[in-house]
Order: structure tokens, then C-alpha cells, then sequence
């Protein structure tokens, strides 16, 4: 790590602020259903406070209010979370600047404090540097742990770092070692699977990695385009028609790189896609009419085969329609076999995240991402403001 990280830093007798993810889902009562985002944050918290803190205070957005003061969005229910997680109060501010909120800050008796939703204010997206300079004038320290937020250039992830002396959290840490020892360093043979719904957003992925890696898995909804790209007969399954020459030039460079890239050779095909659905499988051609939803059994085998092998396995985007169960097998399966294997495996969050922890494997993998913009980003090759902006060693 070139940035300071929390061992770095002096916290004794310190006021200590940390922006932290707290924007987690959660129902129409506004209960928390899934609240891995704030257990994620734990180890931080819970270093700060046994170092002789004088203040904790967190800060986080929840949602998409727009700059406005959305009751739905209130960090509040996180704030009682919190407080059963640590096992010491919480106090929750209504605001997160301004002389009121500073003096609260001073007079709480509390040790942990959570402020209100930075996006109930235009000025955190903006990166406002007035608003940047209020929230550094809370404490003495920032600390980053929001890593899901770390490619935006926002007032609480990027401008306040200017104002304070800055290092990265223990989770901010660990998504930049293991991201990037993945792409800089990995151990030897370096396999990527690839998949989603667009080749549109993983472009930057392949170009960054196919030089680095010795292998790429492509499926999911994007593998259709490349498909088409070779004659194949994609049917009525996923197509970005403006993405074809892009995908014939990836493939042409991967004969010249002599890279392999591994396409399905069979495949789960529907007439509709909803969950009951009868399906068929069909080889690499698929028949007009025909929706492909998943990976079939050969191919399977094909991506488990040169899996076997792998030291570090670097995972972004499922490879079916996992969501719905009759279409989530290939997706099971590889997750199942990575799980198994003896090699660094690194899930690149958003939806191979949730797809991992619906298969109850969030245990067997090395690193899951907690950033789904920010991980795609960062194996893209990309700096990121929020890491580019904490204090140089």
C-alpha cells in the first residue's frame, strides 16, 4: 500500500471520521434485510474504538435522494443496527454539517455518533469544496472504508481527504490488496470469467486483462454478442448489435496475444423468459425464437476443465439468469467448483456477489467485493478518486 492505512494513523484522544457504505436494501417498513455492508465495516469500527478514541463519527448515503431530504432514505434503522452490532450506543444527528451538528458532536456523551444521509445535500455529489471542508471540520482524521463508493469523486469520498490527514480502512485495504494482486501480481495461471447482461460494461475488464491473464470465460447474456460475432446463430437471446466489430477485434487480439477465450458450446434456451418456463438445451446454434438463459452441461464441463488449473480466478458476472432458479445452474455450478478448488478466487461484488451468497458460498471464496461499480473499475485499470486522494505514505 502507498496510502497511510489505519495502523499508520494516531488515534488516541482523536476525533476520527469515517465514511463508511451503509447503503443497504431494505423493505417497505424500512427494516434492513440484508446488512453485510455494515458487518463489513466492523473490523474498522471496532480497531478505532479500542485505540482510545475521543469520537467516532460515521458518515454514509443510503439510496438516491437527489439532494433532497427523503424520509425513506434516513440513515436512522442503520444507527440501531450499529448499536446492536458493537454493543455500545449510537447517537444519530438529523444533519451532517453545520455549527449545530459540531456542537452536538462535542457534547455527546456517546462515543459513536452516525450522521444523516450525505446525499440529503446537492453539494456531496458536486464535490463541493465548502461542504468537503465542513465535514473535515468535524474531526481531527478521515478514514476511508466505503470502497463501493471509491470511483465516485465525491465531497465525502474525495474533497474531505484534502482537509485531513487520510488512510484507507481495513475493508478499503482488502479490496485493493486482493484486486490489485489480481491484476498486477497474481499467482500463476490466471483465469477471468466474465459475464452479465452487456459486453458494454466489461470492455475495459477485457482490455485491461486479456494481456495479463491466461484464459477468459465468457457467459451470461454477454457471451451471445461474441457468439454472433464468430456466425453463430444467436436465436432471439442477447444481442448488442453495436458491439459486434468491438467483439470480433477482442477475439482477433486474443489469437494474436495467443490468449484463449472460452465461449459456451452448449446452451439453456426458453420461448419466454419467465421462471416456468420449459427449457431445452442446444448446441452453440440457437433456433430462432429461441431465448438463451443459461449455460448447458457441456460447457459446463468445458469451463470447469480449465478451471482446474487456476491459481487466481478473478469472477464478474454471473453466467445465467441466476436469479430465477431454472436458470441458475451454470452460474451454481462454477461457484460450487471455484469453492472447491485451491486457488485465489476474487468476486468483482454487484451481482456475482449476490449470486455467491444466494448459493451460501460466501464463505469458501478468498475476497468478495463490496463494490460493484468501484471493483469493475479498478480490474478495468482505472484510478479511483477515493483511494487516489488518502495521504501518501
Amino acid at each position: 500500500m502507498a496510502k497511510l492505512t489505519l495502523e499508520d494513523v494516531a488515534l488516541k484522544d482523536k476525533k476520527v471520521l469515517v465514511r463508511a457504505d451503509f447503503n443497504v436494501p431494505q423493505d417497505a417498513n424500512l427494516n434492513i434485510t440484508d446488512d453485510t455492508r455494515i458487518r463489513a465495516t466492523l473490523p474498522t469500527i471496532k480497531y478505532i474504538l479500542q485505540n482510545g478514541v475521543k469520537k467516532l463519527i460515521l458518515m454514509s448515503h443510503l439510496g438516491r435522494p437527489d439532494g433532497k431530504v427523503v424520509e425513506k432514505y434516513s440513515l436512522k434503522p442503520v444507527a440501531a443496527r450499529l448499536k446492536e452490532l458493537i454493543g455500545e450506543p449510537v447517537l444519530f444527528l438529523n444533519d451532517c454539517v453545520g455549527d449545530a451538528i459540531k456542537s452536538q458532536i462535542c457534547a455527546a456523551k456517546e462515543r459513536v455518533i452516525l450522521l444523516e444521509n450525505l446525499r440529503f445535500h446537492a453539494e456531496e455529489e458536486a464535490n463541493d469544496a465548502n461542504f468537503a471542508k465542513q465535514l473535515a471540520a468535524l474531526a481531527d482524521v478521515y478514514v476511508n472504508d466505503a470502497f463501493g463508493t471509491a470511483h465516485r469523486a465525491h465531497a465525502s469520498t474525495e474533497g474531505v481527504a484534502h482537509y485531513l490527514k487520510s488512510a484507507a480502512g481495513f475493508l478499503l485495504e482488502k479490496e485493493i490488496r486482493y484486486l490489485g494482486n489480481a491484476v498486477k501480481n497474481p499467482a500463476r495461471p490466471f483465469m477471468v470469467i466474465l459475464g452479465g447482461a452487456k459486453v458494454s460494461d466489461k470492455i475495459g475488464v477485457i482490455e485491461n486483462l486479456l494481456p495479463k491473464c491466461d484464459a477468459v470465460i465468457i457467459g451470461g447474456g454477454m457471451a451471445y454478442t461474441f457468439l454472433k460475432a464468430q456466425g453463430a446463430s444467436i436465436g432471439g437471446s442477447k444481442l448488442e448489435a453495436d458491439k459486434l466489430d468491438l467483439a470480433k477485434s477482442i477475439l482477433q487480439k486474443a489469437k494474436i496475444l495467443k490468449k484463449e477465450i472460452l465461449l459456451p458450446i452448449d446452451n439453456v434456451v426458453v420461448d419466454k423468459i419467465e421462471a416456468t418456463a420449459k427449457s431445452e438445451i442446444v448446441g452453440v446454434d440457437i433456433p430462432d425464437g429461441k431465448i438463451a438463459v443459461d449455460i448447458g452441461p457441456k460447457t459446463i464441463a468445458l469451463f470447469k476443465d480449465k478451471l482446474k488449473s487456476a491459481k487466481t480466478v478473478v469472477w464478474n458476472g454471473p453466467l445465467g439468469i441466476f436469479e430465477m432458479d431454472a436458470f441458475s445452474k451454470g452460474t451454481q455450478e462454477i461457484a460450487n467448483f471455484l469453492a472447491a478448488i485451491k486457488c485465489t478466487s476474487v468476486i468483482g461484488g454487484g451481482d456475482t456477489a449476490a449470486a455467491v451468497t444466494k448459493f451460501k458460498l460466501e464463505d469458501k471464496m478468498t475476497h468478495i467485493s463490496t463494490g460493484g461499480g468501484a471493483s469493475l473499475e479498478f480490474l478495468e485499470g482505472k484510478t479511483l478518486p477515493g483511494i487516489a486522494s488518502l495521504t501518501d505514505k
